[in-house]
């Protein structure tokens, strides 16, 4: 199967391009991402390959189809930025649901240590020669309380570690598993309750915005917020005006952001960068943001090749689809 390869940066050929050889497809590299202009490329290919910044509209499957796509192999376990309704009956959407739970969990909990603990300004400071260390104190996480919003693959691994610190465990979960030796509860008591905020669902039309004003004014002084999962999971400019006037929040960490497309993964360093609330978040001290990066890991990478490589050879000869994602409505 010849496949486009949308928005391909130099270390996603780093397991795609040898294991497309072992799987027998053929790779077309693109570096830009899949849009009308670009979608001619596609048009010798059974596949398209697409990342979390490819919006995947009714338009571009339309024309998907018209040009005999297969299929839209998505490299990464969300699939909101696809429209499936649209694709339901026209075009085969896949996914790789799970590739490493502990790599998003990990770097949550890196996200949290260095907010809470600062040692990312404590670094800039001794490059100067700065060994003040007024304005870095944080708090024990041993003791304190951590709200798990969602208890899926990542969820649990959070869970696993917070629990290593010694810390109790609140979560909120629409499918909850009372296997876990945690506690559940509503979203209302974690909100009120946790000292420490962590996310881990998908984006759906129920969680879009789940962290907005009105939210945001149910949680403790001194919470802190880690955002690994969907940036659209949280109301920017609630996040925004909340920082500005009042002090509900020891720390914000986030690794996504509901507007990073055309942002993230580019190096915008001699650009003037016209989202204003994305701008205002970086002045903050107590805001931490990272580059979607939380997946970055040689495993994961490994495992993300190999499973939409699979998905690819079921789809070309028309095996079982188990990652397949089809429309609910």
């Amino acid at each position: 199967m010849k496949i486009a390869f949308y928005g391909a940066k130099p270390y996603d050929r780093v397991w795609f391009e040898p294991l497309s050889k072992e799987y027998g497809h053929e790779l077309l590299f693109i570096d830009s991402l899949l849009t009308t202009d670009t979608i001619p490329l596609a048009n010798s290919c059974q596949a398209v390959c697409v990342f979390v910044n490819d919006r995947v509209n009714k338009e571009l499957i339309d024309i998907l189809a018209k040009m005999n796509v297969k299929g839209i192999l998505l490299r990464c376990a969300g699939f909101n930025n696809v429209d499936i309704q649209a694709a339901n009956g026209k075009i085969k959407v896949l996914r790789v649901p799970s590739y490493s739970p502990e790599a998003i969990a990990e770097f949550a909990v890196a996200l949290l240590l260095t907010i809470n603990r600062k040692t990312h300004r404590a670094y800039s400071r001794t490059r100067d020669f700065n060994m003040t260390i007024q304005g870095l104190m944080g708090m024990d996480l041993h003791g304190k309380t951590a709200g798990v919003i969602g208890t899926g693959k990542i969820g649990r691994s959070m869970i696993k570690i917070l629990q290593g610190f010694g810390m109790k465990i609140l979560a909120y979960d629409l499918y909850p598993d009372y296997s876990l030796d945690i506690e559940y509860t509503n979203l209302d008591t974690l909100f009120s309750s946790s000292d420490v905020i962590s996310l881990h669902c998908p984006l759906t039309e129920e969680t879009h915005h789940l962290i907005n004003k009105e939210t945001i004014s149910k949680m403790k002084q001194g919470v802190y917020l880690v955002n690994t999962s969907r940036g659209a999971l949280i109301d920017s400019a609630d996040l925004l005006d909340s920082l500005r006037t009042t002090k509900i929040f020891g720390g914000v960490a986030l690794d996504v952001y509901e507007e990073e497309e055309g942002l993230f993964y580019e190096d915008n360093s001699d650009k003037v960068i016209h989202d204003d609330i994305l701008a205002r978040l970086t002045t903050f001290p107590h805001v931490l943001i990272t580059s979607h990066q939380a997946f970055f890991t040689n495993e994961a990478l490994e495992a993300i090749a190999r499973v939409t490589l699979e998905n690819a050879t079921a789809l070309e000869n028309n095996k079982t689809l188990t990652n397949e994602v089809i429309s609910q409505q």
